[in-house]
């Protein structure tokens, strides 16, 4: 994770938490395997969980000797029946681009595009960019949270604790 703007904060405040999981910065593979409140957040939670051992099985070929990503995997695979069937597909992929969907307890069901930029200053590190499109009702249920969230001053996550959801309602 490198960085969330405020409303990808607030959108993201189930992950984040007000500390980042203690201080710590959120992996959201362990999230997504570990925390069943993700099944609430992703409608489609099969469907991420998926693409995110595919995109763990790509890092870990990236650098096989990586002890932190030996580590996630053991800790994973010992928690996680549904992990350890994923892992053991082999699915190495990266998703570049598409539609995710989402569900937010004051909003309801938000749906928005994604796309994945390369740092090639940085290799193995994306700016993943979400966007609903424009006029849509998706659009529209962003606009709605962002203005709960400034009404409610909802905590946005504490300097150092990062993502890498940069919402923006269009």
């Amino acid at each position: 994770m490198v960085a969330v703007n405020a409303l990808g904060g607030t959108f993201c405040s189930p992950l984040l938490g007000e500390e980042g999981a203690g201080g710590r910065v959120p992996n959201l593979a362990r999230l997504q395997f570990l925390d069943p409140a993700l099944h609430d957040l992703y409608p489609d939670w099969e469907r991420f969980a998926e693409m995110c051992v595919g995109i763990m099985r790509a890092e870990a070929g990236r650098d096989p000797h990586d002890p932190v990503m030996q580590e996630m995997v053991g800790e994973l695979s010992t928690c996680s029946e549904t992990f350890r069937r994923l892992w053991g597909a082999h699915d190495v992929r990266t998703h570049g681009s598409g539609t995710q969907r989402f569900r937010r307890p004051v909003v309801g069901e938000v749906e928005l595009a994604y796309e994945e930029l390369a740092m090639t200053a940085e290799p193995g590190r994306v700016m993943l960019v979400h966007t609903a499109e424009p006029g849509s009702t998706s659009a529209e249920r962003l606009r709605l949270l962002a203005s709960c969230a400034a009404s409610q001053q909802v905590p946005r996550p504490a300097r150092g604790v990062t993502g890498r959801l940069l919402s923006r309602a269009a």
